[in-house]
């Protein structure tokens, strides 16, 4: 299970959860569609509530800069899954790994800090997910 191949296809796995997050956020710009986003970021601040609301325009520009940044992650892997990860399989499963710590460690201090110490155990499911086999070296 940690053959370049699997790391390969992994790496799309990866760029879905990341750039999921993309559309969801992205709907949260508009009141009428910003319900996806207000439950995940109510799920994501756990118990969900009912407290999470898009009713501030500001809530409402930092999620569609959000989205934007998601996507963009997750176009991103998908791309270096399909362009250059057989020139530098290595090289592409360390910079994946190290993006998606860096994420997580900010993340979760984040989330601590502001009193949602709850997503910071949601970022390790996450996180485990996104990363999978790619903590290892693929064998040759």
């Amino acid at each position: 299970m940690r053959s370049r191949a699997f790391h390969k296809f992994w790496l799309k796995v990866a760029a879905l959860i990341i750039g999921s997050f993309g559309p969801v956020f992205f709907l949260g710009t508009m009141i009428a569609t910003a319900e996806p986003a207000r439950l995940t970021l109510d799920l994501l601040s756990w118990p969900i509530d009912g407290s999470v609301t898009y009713a501030a325009s500001d809530t409402r520009f930092l999620s569609a800069l959000t989205g934007g940044f998601l996507l963009g992650w997750g176009v991103m892997i998908w791309c270096l899954s399909a362009w250059v990860h057989d020139a530098a399989p290595e090289g592409v499963r360390r910079a994946v790994v190290t993006g998606l710590t860096a994420w997580f460690c900010l993340d979760s201090a984040g989330s601590i800090a502001s009193g949602n110490a709850p997503n910071a155990v949601i970022n390790v499911l996450v996180l485990l997910s996104a990363v999978g086999p790619l903590w290892w070296p693929a064998r040759d």
